[in-house]
């Protein structure tokens, strides 16, 4: 049998906060709950697959899913990207990347400031949106990179597309990813380019994520040495560092990364598609849009309608998140929450797989399905789905 995985995270997708939310700061997120009593939510394709029977008591569950659904708890110690995505690939995070709240120490700024040859503006956590209006002219007035961080592990540096060309801009973070290592060993240094004028300007799709490499081998590395097809869609090549995978593709945003996911369908390939779609986090979670968060989800609704109808009949899709971003809360950052766990397919049983510890029960369970011998530290739900 030709079995073919479609692995889809949507980025920030929690459904409730975790227990050991309160250490995080992060007591009563709930980022399902904040976007479904939007009017422009809408998610009629995920309910039929067990959505709202994730918790017994909403009131939008259904009778007969035609899913197998349930919740998962994150195992690793952050709320992030890169640990996220790590964990559902199969790597438990016992200690979080590091973040600087107060901006990054003076040795690494002026050690970046050296190799780039251009001075640093801004150092501290900031809005990606709000950093470019604050420090945009001065950006331009001197060529001056806006570096800033979040509540993330990230270092992010922003330029203006006039004064520092994308190429320039990656070259620029292939330099602090160098500086960024041992103790400074960041997830992310992230590239931030936009364009136009004060103040009205504008972050282009040009963004690129150089992520610190994967400690472990994760599903990706395990899949593709024994022989199978590996492509993603989204910023995945980017999270992994392009370890264990076949075939990279690129997004400009969720419309493009599902047209692409959509493309995928169409091929004969044997393996896991692995897709990320960013734009819940990036676009509404961190700026706190909870209209735009419903209407996302309600787009991807209605395209996942039509991708089901055209699975194979060996086919099964995945649908995960890698941590929160309640739209609704004051703070703009990640919230630590359970994820949803929905899986479909012709041959899946729809049964409730309850609550579910760790994000890598999805490693160990896809290395299952293709018959792949791993040392993932998980209990996989292979025999409870097929």
């Amino acid at each position: 049998m030709k079995r073919r995985v479609f692995l889809i995270v949507l980025d920030s997708f929690g459904i409730g906060h975790a227990v050991d939310a309160v250490h995080f700061g992060d007591e009563g997120s709930n980022t399902l709950e904040a976007i479904s009593s939007h009017p422009d939510f809408r998610a009629d394709n995920l309910r039929r697959l067990g959505l709202f029977n994730i918790d017994k008591n909403k009131g939008d569950a259904v009778d007969t899913p035609i899913g197998a659904y349930g919740r998962l708890s994150e195992r690793s110690m952050g709320k992030d990207t890169t640990i996220g995505h790590w964990e559902i690939a199969g790597i438990i995070s016992n200690d979080p990347l590091p973040t600087y709240p107060e901006g990054f120490p003076s040795e690494i700024i002026e050690e970046f400031s050296r190799q780039t040859g251009r001075g640093v503006l801004c150092n501290k956590p900031y809005s990606g949106t709000q950093v470019i209006r604050d420090y945009g002219e001065e950006h331009l007035k001197t060529g001056d990179l806006i570096v800033y961080t979040s509540a993330d592990s990230v270092f992010q540096i922003a330029a203006h597309e006039d004064i520092v060309p994308p190429e320039q801009l990656y070259e620029y973070c292939r330099i602090a990813r160098k500086i960024l290592c041992g103790k400074h060993g960041v997830g992310r240094v992230i590239a931030r380019p936009y364009i136009g004028t004060h103040p009205d300007y504008t972050r282009t799709s040009n963004r690129h994520d150089f992520s610190i490499e994967p400690p472990e081998e994760t599903m990706l590395d395990i899949l593709s040495k024994n022989g199978f097809d590996t492509p993603t869609v989204g910023k995945i090549n980017d999270i992994f560092l392009g370890r264990g995978i076949s075939e990279a593709n690129h997004i400009s945003s969720n419309n493009d990364g599902m047209n692409k996911i959509s493309e995928y369908q169409k091929k004969d390939f044997c393996g896991l598609c692995f897709i990320n779609l960013v734009d819940f986090d990036s676009l509404w979670g961190h700026r706190n849009d909870v209209s735009g968060y419903a209407k996302g989800i309600s787009e991807f609704d209605s395209w996942l309608g039509g991708f089901i109808e055209g699975m194979r009949d060996s086919d099964i899709l995945i649908i995960t998140a890698d941590h929160g971003c309640d739209p609704s809360t004051e703070s703009t950052d990640h919230s630590r929450e359970d994820v949803p766990l929905l899986v479909y397919g012709k041959d899946v049983r729809p049964v409730d797989l309850g609550a579910r510890r760790g994000f890598n029960e999805i490693a160990k369970t896809v290395c299952e399905i293709f018959g792949c011998e791993s040392t993932i530290d998980a209990e996989g739900f292979k025999e409870l789905i097929l």
